[in-house]
């Protein structure tokens, strides 16, 4: 295995961990005005995701990190083409993480009920704009022989795109419903199971949609494989929360999501950012990675730090492992 092969792996691996483990807490942004009937619902949805929210993100800073340094041409043409759906993103993003600390600055509902509306958008817009732009990698974008972007953002928004942004905002809500059920007790809790099946309804079928759209488009043998596998993780994660199995419905989850991100990056390969246009202008794993000393240090770096970095988010996540009720909250208005 070559190391751009090698770092077009690990990148999918970092972009599989921000899913599984950010996708949990766009799903509970996502429900916050659905499940949180007063403010105790609403404080424990936050809570629960509280601890880990902003270590979640860090996938996220290493992945784009690791894209820029180990595929410089991939970063330059993806962040340039799609400039404005990205600033969206990080702007919801932004707007996310100012919300978690600022709504239990002011004892005040209505201060409240403003914070928790930005925390909705803030989880649901990146929820959506990343299926859009995984989509579109997938699919191929407009390119030209310099591998200068010529599209613009209605570019993307293509049907396609479309489903794979609905596709990512109903896994993340039934991913969030379901941790959510796993995470609390209570009124809450039995609510978070029923809302999980609910989502569950339209999350399947989007699923299902976009992986034989992806399949017959771009498919090959062995991503056949994962997808299907993916579908049948889904079932049974539905199958799980029907069966009040919390722990393996929220397993089951991540496993669909995990294969689902393995399924895109084997039908790109050796792709990482086909043109639609010319041929010319495509990005392959070859043209489009740094130098063999380049990826030789950063393979060090990552093999030295990546073991401790996962040891310290297993240890925060084993930490606050305890389910939340309303007695473990503190204070009046607290948000955390």
């Amino acid at each position: 295995m070559s190391l751009a092969t090698f770092w077009f792996i690990l990148i999918a691996i970092l972009w599989t961990g921000y899913f599984v483990l950010e996708g949990f807490d766009f799903g509970v942004g996502i429900l916050l005005p659905f499940l949180g009937r007063d403010n105790t619902d609403r404080r424990m949805m936050i809570n629960s995701i509280g601890p880990v929210w902003d270590g979640n993100e860090v996938w996220l800073l290493t992945a784009g990190g690791a894209t820029f340094a180990a595929f410089p041409l991939w970063y330059a043409s993806l962040f340039s083409g799609f400039y404005l759906a990205l600033l969206l993103i990080l702007v919801a993003l932004i707007v996310r993480g100012v919300c978690f600390e600022f709504r239990g600055k002011v004892d005040s509902p209505r201060w409240r009920a403003g914070w928790d509306r930005a925390i909705f958008a803030g989880s649901a817009l990146p929820a959506l704009l990343w299926g859009v732009a995984f989509a579109n990698i997938v699919r191929g974008v407009p390119l030209n022989a310099a591998h200068v972007y010529t599209g613009n953002l209605l570019t993307l928004l293509n049907w396609y795109g479309l489903l794979g942004g609905l596709t990512t905002l109903s896994l993340f809500a039934l991913h969030g419903a379901i941790f959510l059920s796993l995470k609390t007790e209570g009124d809450l809790r039995r609510r978070a199971r029923a809302a999980a099946l609910r989502v569950a309804a339209v999350a399947v079928p989007l699923a299902a949609a976009f992986l034989i759209a992806s399949q017959a488009g771009h498919g090959k043998v062995a991503t056949d494989i994962t997808a299907g596998l993916a579908a049948v993780a889904l079932l049974g994660a539905v199958a799980a929360i029907y069966r009040g199995r919390e722990g393996l419905a929220f397993a089951g989850n991540a496993v669909t999501l995990a294969l689902a991100v393995a399924t895109l990056f084997g039908d790109l390969y050796p792709h990482v950012l086909p043109s639609s246009t010319v041929a010319a202008g495509s990005l392959t794993i070859a043209n489009a990675s740094s130098s063999h000393y380049t990826l030789m240090v950063m393979t060090w770096v990552a093999l030295i730090f990546t073991p401790v970095v996962l040891l310290y988010q297993g240890w925060t996540y084993w930490v606050f492992r305890k389910r939340l009720s309303p007695a473990d909250l503190s204070g009046d208005h607290a948000a955390t």
